[in-house]
């Protein structure tokens, strides 16, 4: 199995983190949720290249807008607090 194809395991890990804490009532952890979102991102996409799943690679482009939106949506609320 090449290194790559582990790559998967890593971007689902990070993506379920991600949801758990985007769904907390704390503004900190939603912010630092939507990090973690935009790491999982960056590795589905890897993963997604390496197997030629351009589907997924453009899922996870229209994911990353929505999660930098979230992320300064989550900012400007902290800072309104």
């Amino acid at each position: 199995m090449e290194i790559l194809s582990l790559i998967q395991w890593p971007a689902f890990a990070a993506s379920v983190a991600a949801a758990w804490l985007v769904g907390s009532n704390a503004k900190g952890r939603r912010n630092v949720g939507f990090w973690v979102f935009l790491a999982s991102n960056v590795l589905w996409v890897v993963w997604g290249v390496h197997t030629q799943a351009w589907a997924l690679i453009a899922l996870q482009v229209c994911l990353a807008a929505l999660n930098v939106r979230g992320l300064f949506k989550t900012e400007d609320k902290a800072d309104d607090n």
